[in-house]
C-alpha cells in the first residue's frame, strides 16, 4: 500500500510532523497552565501559612464512609485544625442522589477525629472541583483557605481555585504510590483540559443563596 501523495514529498512529511508537533503542544498546555497557576502554593502540613478555613474535596465512599484517599484527606484537615492553622472546616462533595452523600459522612468522621461540629460547615454541591472553588467563594464567602487533597489532584485544585477568586494554598496527603494512586494521576491528565476550559469561560455551577454557616464558624474560632 503506497502512502498518501503529501506523504512522498519531503514538504509533506514536514507539514505532517509539525501538525502532530502543534497537537502535542495544545494537548500538553492545560496541564502546563494548572502548574504554573498553582506554583508556590502547595506545601507540607508544618509550613502551611494559617488561614480561616480549610477546604477538603470529596473523594467517594465506601458503605457510607470515607474511602481511604478521603480519610487520609480528612485526616490532614484535623490535625490542621488542632494545630491551629485553620479556624473551620468546609466539607464540600457530591451529594447529587438518595442514599449517597459524601459531605456528611465527612461531617461525621471530622468529629470522631475531634473537630468540633459546629466548626464543621458542608456543601452538598460540591459536584467536581471547579464547582467546590466557585461555591467555596460565591456561596459560603471563603477568600483565604488551605485546600486538602491528594498529591495528584492538589495543584489542579489550587489552581482552580486562585482562578475562582480564593486566595488558595494546597496541602497533599501522604498516600503510598499505589495502584490507585497511579490511577488518579493518570485521571489528572483527562481532567486537565476541562479544568482550563471552566477557568477560562468561567463556567456557573449550581448557586443557591449564600450561607453565613461558615463565616460564623471561623467568627466563632476555636472559643
Amino acid at each position: 500500500m503506497r502512502a498518501p501523495g503529501w506523504a512522498r514529498t519531503r514538504r509533506g512529511r514536514r507539514r505532517a510532523l509539525w501538525a502532530v508537533m502543534a497537537l502535542c503542544v495544545l494537548a500538553l498546555l492545560p496541564s502546563a497552565w494548572i502548574r504554573v497557576a498553582s506554583g508556590g502554593a502547595v506545601r507540607d502540613e508544618a509550613d502551611v501559612d494559617p488561614a480561616p478555613v480549610a477546604v477538603v474535596f470529596g473523594a467517594g465512599l465506601r458503605d457510607g464512609r470515607p474511602s481511604p484517599y478521603l480519610a487520609h484527606r480528612l485526616d490532614v484537615a484535623a490535625r490542621l485544625y488542632a494545630a491551629g492553622r485553620v479556624s473551620a472546616v468546609l466539607v464540600t462533595g457530591d451529594h447529587g442522589r438518595a442514599g449517597y452523600d459524601e459531605p456528611t459522612a465527612m461531617r461525621d468522621y471530622l468529629a470522631r477525629a475531634g473537630v468540633p461540629g459546629r466548626q464543621v460547615v458542608w456543601d452538598h454541591a460540591g459536584f467536581d472541583t471547579w464547582d467546590s472553588c466557585v461555591r467555596a467563594r460565591r456561596v459560603f464567602g471563603v477568600d483565604r483557605a488551605v485546600l486538602v487533597s491528594q498529591g495528584f489532584h492538589i495543584r489542579r485544585a489550587v489552581a482552580l481555585c486562585r482562578a475562582a477568586g480564593v486566595e488558595a494554598q494546597g496541602v497533599a496527603a501522604r498516600d503510598p504510590r499505589d495502584v490507585t494512586w497511579y490511577y488518579g494521576a493518570s485521571q489528572e491528565i483527562l481532567a486537565a483540559p476541562k479544568a482550563a476550559l471552566d477557568a477560562l469561560v468561567h463556567r456557573t455551577p449550581v448557586l443557591g443563596p449564600r450561607e453565613r454557616d461558615l463565616r460564623d464558624a471561623v467568627a466563632r474560632g476555636r472559643g
